[in-house]
């Protein structure tokens, strides 16, 4: 069998510590990067990109500040979707307030704005914990949406209350095309990514999951508590802020208070759920899952009873089955869609020998 690691020797510290130890990952992996950046732009259309693997990617993004704060942390939360209001919301305004502002800068700022946002939200987690946390950060998601749509100013006193992104432009170009947004976005995912990996693996990945397995004996151990918390909340918040920003500007285009609704934060939560808690791959396998799975089932349902079919059951047929999965998920395999992935390679490591 190709996947094997006899004969691949490791004589230093840093080879044993890399992020894809095996060549045939490093491979892989560079066959994915270009495929997804030489292939996809080029064969995909126009409705594949800005419909399905644009919104993966941003769901993807705002799936791993979640995973950052539940996965690795310990810290329920219910409030993604209202980081992503404020990461959109203040993107906007930045560019709109600030003559020349480039697009890179306000998505930061935007990114920052949720974190401190995040940050305040996130005090509750230094007295309460598991369900009673969760509760504190729904709180935060009805206040931000609130506050959004209460307050004329964030959406330059449009009566409407819909506010149009402006123009992504970056060093003097603009990003118009589907394929220009699915490169951007692509690239400040995969940015993003690597980032939380490597966050994941060192000191303050540690220290994460030393919170999240028992907080009583990491702060005896003398972990700094409260700062590993609202660090996770800070970092977490930052993730959805530019992912609620790239929704707004890469994929929707025009955006309101009312779509970053709780409905938007449990369906992140599944993401995590199914693709796996405290994992980067569980981040995308799970976002892809969700998006994915109802335009499978109008396909398939489409195709066995026709083009005449109601859109009501269709959709109460998507809920059925997506409430189904979860709770299989839950039982069956509660490390979710990355566990299974990684089974799988390890018995392709010992096959053809018993496991």
């Amino acid at each position: 069998m190709f996947y094997r690691e006899a004969g691949q020797f490791k004589t230093t510290y840093g080879q044993d510590s890399q992020i894809f130890p095996l060549r045939q990952d490093r491979i892989g992996m560079l066959l994915l990067l270009a495929l997804t950046v030489g292939v996809i732009p080029m064969v995909a259309s126009d409705y594949w990109l800005s419909a399905l693997l644009i919104p993966w990617l941003i769901f993807s993004l705002v799936a791993l500040g979640q995973n950052i704060l539940t996965g690795y942390a310990g810290q329920l939360s219910l409030g993604s979707a209202g980081f992503m209001a404020v990461g959109a919301f203040a993107c906007y305004n930045f560019i709109l307030r600030v003559d020349g502002m480039p697009f890179l800068v306000a998505l930061i700022l935007s990114g920052v704005c949720a974190a401190l946002v995040g940050v305040v939200f996130g005090l509750p987690s230094l007295r309460i914990r598991g369900l009673y946390l969760a509760v504190a950060t729904l709180a935060a998601q009805f206040f931000i949406v609130w506050a959004l749509d209460k307050f004329g100013w964030f959406k330059n006193f449009d009566p409407s209350g819909v506010i149009t992104a402006q123009k992504m432009v970056i060093a003097g170009m603009e990003f118009n095309t589907a394929q220009e947004k699915y490169l951007l976005v692509l690239a400040i995912v995969a940015v993003m990514a690597l980032l939380a990996k490597n966050m994941a693996r060192g000191s303050t990945g540690r220290a994460w999951m030393a919170v999240r397995d028992m907080d009583v004996a990491a702060e005896v151990m003398g972990l700094p508590l409260m700062r590993t918390k609202l660090q996770a909340f800070a970092i977490s918040s930052f993730y959805c802020g530019v992912g609620g920003a790239l929704f707004a500007f890469a994929y929707l285009g025009t955006v309101e208070p009312s779509a970053f609704t709780i409905d938007l934060s449990f369906r992140i939560l599944f993401m995590i759920i199914i693709g796996g808690v405290g994992t980067i791959l569980g981040s995308f396998l799970g976002a892809g899952f969700i998006l994915l799975l109802p335009v499978f089932l109008s396909v398939l349902l489409h195709g066995i009873f026709g083009a005449g079919v109601d859109a009501s059951v269709t959709s109460a047929v998507e809920l059925i089955v997506f409430g189904t999965l979860i709770i299989a998920f839950l039982i069956l395999e509660p490390h979710g869609l990355a566990r299974l992935w990684q089974l799988i390679k390890e018995r392709l490591r010992l096959w053809p020998f018993p496991h």
